[in-house]
């Protein structure tokens, strides 16, 4: 089985930063706003090279979208920042009225989902924002794994027309992704080849799937480790392929596991080939203030959780 190691631990938003800054000094057409977060969002090199324009919207995440639908509308490729949950949950009128129903060519990028905002607490960890995203028609929805598939990942949507939706995070990890890999949306990417299970992950839980896949194989059982970085649009063609040979799948995800990653996949399954399937996400709660390790820990999202799910789901092969 392939290994795979890291060198260096980095926050994925600044892989975002970073392809923001290469994309402002490669298109033009890119322009950037911020809702009083650019520290947060990395978005200095951006403004520092191209002051005019960046936009600084301020505590005022509805009216940002709003401007950002309009600036479409004069050819320019709009890329908004904030936090994950003022990203979604706090406008999702605005997304869906002025974005998504109108075809418009935003890119909205969110840093700080999930539960590895850490001690912000419950209210600024939204665990809904796939599901929210995921279900407006003509959206793209996409989680990264590490800095390498954010940067690659925001420099691949400026040329793709239409709405996106980015989701990254807050807490340095592993960078085990080739640096200059291309980013080609809605295509997943098999880690690891095996015959026992599917382990379809994204997000931050990709690298502790790489883990578990290493243990499970010192107790004889091969994992196919798969990397869904865009859950909007699904390859399902890829997973379908993958339960074929191994029939049976486990699912892994910071998210809810209502509404996520896990529910598209189930869907594919009843549609296409009926297999075993465990969810590794949250259980339909909120979270709480703590250190990024100690809420994985506790809320189940661990190489060690993502082990016994596969246990479980083979037994029932």
């Amino acid at each position: 089985m392939k290994k795979y190691t890291f060198t260096e631990k980095k926050d994925t938003r600044s892989g975002f930063g970073a392809g923001l800054a290469e994309l402002g000094d490669t298109n033009e057409n890119v322009v950037a706003l911020c809702a009083d977060l650019i520290g947060s969002l990395k978005m200095e090199k951006f403004i520092e090279n191209h002051p005019e324009r960046f936009f600084q919207i301020g505590i005022a995440e509805a009216n940002m979208m709003g401007i950002a639908a309009g600036l479409t509308i004069g050819g320019k490729i709009p890329f908004t920042g904030t936090f994950a949950n003022f990203s979604t949950g706090r406008v999702y009128d605005q997304i869906r009225q002025s974005i998504a129903y109108s075809d418009k060519n935003v890119k909205i990028c969110a840093s700080h989902a999930g539960l590895t905002l850490g001690e912000d607490g419950a209210t600024h960890q939204i665990l809904e924002d796939i599901g929210l995203m995921k279900m407006l028609p003509g959206m793209t929805v996409i989680n990264t794994c590490d800095y390498n598939q954010t940067k690659a990942a925001t420099i691949a949507i400026a040329a793709h027309h239409g709405p996106v939706y980015l989701r990254f995070g807050r807490p340095v990890v592993p960078v085990f992704m080739p640096e200059n890999e291309k980013f080609k949306i809605g295509k997943a990417i098999q880690l690891t080849e095996g015959t026992d299970v599917t382990i379809v992950a994204t997000g931050h839980l990709v690298w502790e799937a790489l883990q578990a896949s290493e243990q499970l194989e010192a107790m004889g059982i091969s994992a196919e480790v798969i990397n869904i970085h865009t859950i909007k649009p699904l390859d399902e063609k890829a997973i379908l392929k993958s339960v074929s040979k191994t029939g049976c799948v486990v699912t892994a995800e910071e998210h809810n596991i209502i509404g996520g990653l896990g529910e598209s996949i189930s869907r594919t399954l009843v549609q296409n080939k009926l297999v075993p399937q465990e969810f590794v996400a949250v259980n339909d709660s909120f979270g709480e203030s703590g250190t990024p390790a100690q809420l994985m820990e506790k809320y189940g999202l661990t190489d060690k959780a993502i082990v016994e799910a596969v246990k479980k789901v083979i037994a029932r092969k």
